[in-house]
């Protein structure tokens, strides 16, 4: 749009830009991934939930940087799709879907067992794949199903693929959360599906605390190994996580977003700093924010009695599958 076709505007409508275009400036992060010359080349990174959103994007860019990329999708249609896209864009050839439900333990292993069959090296796990607003539902392995979906899964999934990572040392594991976290409870009685209460992002906010809490613990486990494992928060970004919610949510959602949240793409910012960035090299069990920044994350996170005895309780519900 020229300045002439923009002046032709209603004053709301060039209000609206304007405004638009005032907070995009503000929510840019501090760092850019373009700037960033990292390149990946010789090296093999796993994306979870990579068919789209955030999750697409960061697999784009890992791809842009030379990296053998494997898309950890649920939905092979949607995967096939993400595939020739990432393709197409970036030219790398070297990109792959594999097929994996994360709400389910024996997806999750098969899954592995195929990366561990398949792949000489993993230098990049990126815990993407995140669900929010499902109604109460018990997976066939007895887990409530955001639970098993945003946490026992992908847990699960690192700790299968964590001495193939070591092998690769130095190499990554990046988990994302949520700011959302700080509103979360702990009640190990949830994994069941047991005592919680269903409305918003609720029982969501209960697994992005999860997320942090083990993903601290395994830094501490994995220390000397040349492995880190992090957290971030990916900002609030306007993706199809809210896909299970009632439409007029999703209406103000959308609505609000346009002027105030990160696009994927921005959202997926945090995730690469995390991932590729030369300073982070050795930086482990913190946590960052959308905007790239180390933050504290909330008390209940940096509990290292409650870590040590959350992740203990993962290890023993998972293992028995």
């Amino acid at each position: 749009m020229c300045l002439l076709d923009l002046l032709r505007q209603p004053a709301w409508a060039i209000l609206s830009l304007l405004l638009a275009m005032v907070v995009r400036l503000q929510r840019r992060p501090r760092w850019d991934p373009q700037a960033c010359r990292v390149k990946l080349n010789g090296k093999t990174a796993i994306v979870t939930g990579a068919n789209s959103g955030i999750g697409m994007y960061i697999a784009m860019d890992f791809a842009r940087r030379g990296a053998r990329v494997i898309l950890a999708c649920r939905n092979e249609s949607l995967g096939m799709a993400a595939l020739k896209e990432i393709t197409k864009t970036t030219g790398n050839t070297d990109i792959h879907l594999r097929l994996v439900d994360l709400s389910c333990m024996d997806s999750v292993s098969n899954f592995a067992t195929r990366i561990l069959e398949e792949e000489k090296a993993l230098h990049i796990l990126v815990n993407n794949a995140g669900v929010s607003g499902l109604p109460r539902q018990i997976t066939k392995d007895g887990f409530e199903v955001s639970f098993a979906t945003n946490h026992l899964g992908p847990f699960l999934l690192t700790n299968l693929l964590l001495d193939l990572m070591k092998r690769s040392a130095p190499a990554r594991i990046v988990t994302l959360s949520s700011v959302n976290h700080k509103k979360g409870q702990v009640d190990f009685s949830h994994f069941r599906g047991e005592n919680l209460v269903y409305g918003m992002d609720k029982v969501y906010n209960h697994t992005k605390l999860h997320n942090i809490i083990c993903t601290n613990e395994l830094a501490r486990r994995l220390q000397g190994t040349g492995v880190t494992a992090n957290s971030v928060h990916p900002g609030i970004v306007k993706t199809g996580v809210l896909r299970h919610y009632p439409f007029w949510i999703r209406y103000c959602f959308n609505l609000l977003a346009f002027f105030f949240f990160k696009t994927a793409e921005e959202g997926a910012c945090s995730t690469i700093y995390c991932a590729v960035a030369e300073e982070l090299e050795g930086v482990t069990g913190k946590y960052f924010d959308s905007d790239c920044s180390l933050v504290l994350p909330a008390p209940l996170a940096r509990d290292a009695a409650l870590a040590v005895k959350d992740f203990e309780i993962c290890e023993r519900l998972t293992s028995k599958l």
